[in-house]
């Protein structure tokens, strides 16, 4: 006699299925989406990679507020942008086939682009055949696969990571003042011994040739072969105004007029 029960190919069939399917994705979470402040196509105005055509991605947000800040508009509330665009990985991995060379290195930095989860959008990137660049403060663990780190520690603010530190492939220490060559190297602990580490004036004492910290920096060089001097390159060529979708708004850095742009 039947039990009335369905068998259990007939319980399990396509609906069934398509339900416990639907149930499953509902419990993922969602792609995330990246706050794009800029992206733009140019070169890397420093460190290692100098003069290496470069695709920028730079996310919005970041809760360094540094006072000499040269991308105040990832941040500072009297710069904020009209709009910031949330972008997934696959649509910036299209911009990035769609606006640069075949083999250009992409540049993922911000604001501070180590708050967000970088995994999947290093994975389309890669997917394409690119080499992925992070520019970070260090201040939050690394995600997602990254073939290069440049480490940019800010002592006067949050300190990075010892893991982040550890990882880094290169080291900017932005010198505002003499003093500052000092407090970037204490937060370097753990450092590997091969990683550079360059001092770089920061861009008003750089724009006004302010010797007091351009000394400062070659006699630091002078003192330890291991360090070197920097330069943003890419601000004597102007070289990302070239670029449609660059922002050309003129912010002063860190958000003070005072210090120029």
């Amino acid at each position: 006699m039947s039990t009335g029960n369905k068998p259990p190919s007939q319980a399990d069939g396509p609906i069934a299925a398509e339900e416990r399917g639907a149930e499953k994705a509902a419990e993922r979470p969602a792609a995330p989406k990246y706050p794009v402040y800029e992206r733009f196509y140019t070169w890397q105005g420093e460190g290692v990679h100098l003069g290496q055509a470069a695709y920028f991605i730079r996310l919005y947000g970041c809760p360094q507020a540094c006072p000499w800040c040269d991308s105040a508009g990832t941040w500072h509330p009297d710069y904020r942008p009209a709009s910031v665009a949330l972008l997934s990985a696959e649509a910036l991995a299209e911009a990035v086939a769609a606006e640069s060379s075949d083999g250009a290195v992409v540049v993922v930095t911000g604001g501070e682009p180590i708050l967000f989860d970088l995994g999947p959008l290093t994975g389309a990137l890669h997917a394409l055949g690119r080499r992925v660049h992070l520019e970070t403060s260090g201040i939050a663990p690394l995600r997602g696969r990254l073939d290069w780190v440049t480490l940019s520690p800010k002592p006067t603010q949050r300190w990075p990571l010892p893991e982040v530190v550890a990882r880094a492939d290169e080291v900017k220490i932005i010198v505002h003042q003499p003093g500052d060559i000092a407090a970037g190297l204490a937060t370097l602990d753990g450092l590997r011994p091969d990683a550079v580490i360059w001092l770089h004036p920061e861009w008003s004492r750089a724009r006004e040739r302010d010797m007091r910290v351009l000394n400062a920096i070659t006699e630091a060089v002078k003192a330890n072969p291991r360090l070197r001097a920097g330069y943003q390159m890419h601000k004597l060529y102007r070289a990302d105004d070239l670029d449609a979708h660059s922002d050309k708004r003129l912010i002063p850095l860190g958000g003070h007029p005072e210090l120029g742009y």
